[in-house]
């Protein structure tokens, strides 16, 4: 079986997106490789094992295009209002709260916040599958 470990994401500024996700979610980094070109920052919490690969390609100035494709990285919490209420506390501007019913029954119930190089996460509530 195959186990997933990480994702990867190009950011410009190490420091801004590093203190982005330690406020957001509370990574923080588990190992830092610096190399000629590029850093790689690994981020991680104890929730779970999976990673959070920063790349910083060294000289780059210009934003990444993230293209037209959507595509995000989901974390699930326990309260999701409570999250919610410490994201705009902390001015990371998080969209509102989404709440998906399917049948009758709570799906899932949400909400988007974007990082400052511009990638979409989302924010579970635990509930169902998503815990």
């Amino acid at each position: 079986m195959a186990k997933a470990i990480h994702s990867m994401i190009r950011v410009l500024d190490e420091e801004r997106s590093v203190g982005f996700y330690e406020t957001a979610f509370g990574l923080t980094s588990a190992e830092r490789l610096d190399f000629d070109s590029f850093t790689l920052v690994y981020l991680s919490n104890q929730e779970a094992s999976f990673e959070l690969e920063l790349t910083i390609n060294k000289g780059r100035t210009d934003p990444y295009d993230l293209g037209d494709g959507y595509g995000h990285i989901a974390f699930c919490v326990d309260d999701l209002d409570g999250e919610h209420a410490r994201f705009v506390k902390a001015g990371l501007k998080p969209r509102d709260i989404v709440e998906f019913n399917r049948d009758g029954a709570l799906l899932a119930r949400f909400f988007f916040v974007q990082d400052p190089d511009g990638y979409q996460i989302e924010v579970l509530q635990r509930h169902g599958r998503f815990h």
